[in-house]
Protein backbone atom coordinates (compact mmCIF):
# COMPACT_ATOMS: atom_id res chain seq x y z
CA UNK A 1 0.00 0.00 0.00
CA UNK A 2 1.24 3.20 -0.78
CA UNK A 3 2.18 5.80 1.92
CA UNK A 4 0.25 8.56 2.13
CA UNK A 5 1.41 12.00 3.08
CA UNK A 6 -0.93 14.60 5.35
CA UNK A 7 0.82 17.86 4.16
CA UNK A 8 -1.50 18.42 1.13
CA UNK A 9 -5.49 18.22 3.25
CA UNK A 10 -3.61 19.90 6.08
CA UNK A 11 -2.37 22.96 3.73
CA UNK A 12 -6.30 22.93 2.87
CA UNK A 13 -7.74 23.12 6.38
CA UNK A 14 -5.17 25.56 6.77
CA UNK A 15 -5.85 27.87 4.21
CA UNK A 16 -9.38 27.41 4.71
CA UNK A 17 -9.27 28.64 8.19
CA UNK A 18 -6.82 31.70 7.29
CA UNK A 19 -8.75 32.87 4.94
CA UNK A 20 -12.14 32.93 6.89
CA UNK A 21 -9.84 35.07 8.92
CA UNK A 22 -9.26 37.41 6.67
CA UNK A 23 -9.49 41.02 8.43
CA UNK A 24 -8.46 39.87 12.40
CA UNK A 25 -6.21 41.83 13.54
CA UNK A 26 -2.55 40.90 13.86
CA UNK A 27 -1.52 37.32 14.23
CA UNK A 28 -5.24 36.32 14.38
CA UNK A 29 -5.25 36.40 10.35
CA UNK A 30 -1.68 35.17 9.77
CA UNK A 31 -0.94 32.07 12.49
CA UNK A 32 -3.00 29.39 11.87
CA UNK A 33 -3.82 28.12 15.60
CA UNK A 34 -4.43 31.57 16.66
CA UNK A 35 -6.71 31.87 13.65
CA UNK A 36 -8.41 28.50 14.40
CA UNK A 37 -9.15 29.74 17.92
CA UNK A 38 -10.31 33.41 16.41
CA UNK A 39 -12.42 31.69 13.52
CA UNK A 40 -13.96 28.82 16.28
CA UNK A 41 -15.21 31.72 18.51
CA UNK A 42 -16.39 33.94 15.49
CA UNK A 43 -18.46 31.60 14.20
CA UNK A 44 -20.04 30.93 17.66
CA UNK A 45 -20.70 34.39 18.14
CA UNK A 46 -22.21 34.24 14.13
CA UNK A 47 -24.43 31.30 15.37
CA UNK A 48 -25.85 33.34 18.52
CA UNK A 49 -26.46 36.58 16.38
CA UNK A 50 -28.25 35.48 13.96
CA UNK A 51 -30.85 34.25 16.87
CA UNK A 52 -30.94 37.50 18.38
CA UNK A 53 -31.35 39.61 15.65
CA UNK A 54 -34.60 37.74 15.30
CA UNK A 55 -35.60 38.28 18.27
CA UNK A 56 -34.71 42.22 18.78
CA UNK A 57 -36.61 42.39 15.34
CA UNK A 58 -39.78 40.79 17.20
CA UNK A 59 -39.04 43.39 20.08
CA UNK A 60 -39.26 46.41 17.67
CA UNK A 61 -42.61 45.07 16.14
CA UNK A 62 -43.67 44.93 19.33
CA UNK A 63 -42.30 48.90 20.71
CA UNK A 64 -44.21 50.46 17.25
CA UNK A 65 -46.92 48.16 17.61
CA UNK A 66 -47.66 49.13 21.33
CA UNK A 67 -47.04 52.99 20.44
CA UNK A 68 -49.43 52.85 17.60
CA UNK A 69 -52.16 51.35 19.58
CA UNK A 70 -51.82 53.62 22.92
CA UNK A 71 -52.22 56.77 20.34
CA UNK A 72 -55.31 55.18 19.25
CA UNK A 73 -56.35 54.36 23.12
CA UNK A 74 -55.94 50.87 23.71
CA UNK A 75 -52.69 49.21 25.72
CA UNK A 76 -50.69 46.34 23.31
CA UNK A 77 -51.77 43.60 25.23
CA UNK A 78 -55.70 44.26 24.73
CA UNK A 79 -55.05 45.24 21.32
CA UNK A 80 -53.42 41.74 20.53
CA UNK A 81 -56.44 40.25 22.68
CA UNK A 82 -58.53 41.84 20.99
CA UNK A 83 -57.05 40.73 17.68
CA UNK A 84 -57.21 37.11 18.53
CA UNK A 85 -60.53 37.25 19.92
CA UNK A 86 -61.82 38.88 16.31
CA UNK A 87 -60.23 36.09 14.93
CA UNK A 88 -57.69 38.93 12.81
CA UNK A 89 -54.34 36.82 12.54
CA UNK A 90 -51.94 38.81 11.42
CA UNK A 91 -48.25 38.94 12.31
CA UNK A 92 -46.30 41.33 14.36
CA UNK A 93 -44.11 42.30 11.29
CA UNK A 94 -47.20 43.16 9.59
CA UNK A 95 -48.79 44.81 12.15
CA UNK A 96 -45.50 46.89 12.87
CA UNK A 97 -45.85 48.06 8.92
CA UNK A 98 -49.42 48.92 9.02
CA UNK A 99 -48.61 50.79 12.18
CA UNK A 100 -45.67 52.75 10.56
CA UNK A 101 -46.97 53.35 7.00
CA UNK A 102 -50.56 53.04 7.12
CA UNK A 103 -52.24 54.78 10.31
CA UNK A 104 -55.46 54.50 9.04
CA UNK A 105 -55.83 50.88 8.63
CA UNK A 106 -53.70 50.54 11.66
CA UNK A 107 -56.68 51.84 13.41
CA UNK A 108 -59.77 50.26 12.24
CA UNK A 109 -57.73 47.07 13.20
CA UNK A 110 -57.95 49.16 16.69
CA UNK A 111 -61.69 49.19 16.80
CA UNK A 112 -62.16 45.91 15.45
CA UNK A 113 -60.30 44.97 18.84
CA UNK A 114 -62.17 47.24 20.82
CA UNK A 115 -64.91 45.82 19.91
CA UNK A 116 -64.19 42.46 20.55
CA UNK A 117 -62.90 43.37 24.41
Amino acid sequence: MARVKGALNARKKHKKVLKMARGFVGARSKQYRTAKQSVMRAMAHAFAGRKQTKREYRRLWIVRINAAARMNGLSYSKFMNGLKLAGIDINRKMLADLAVNDANAFAKLVDTAKSKI
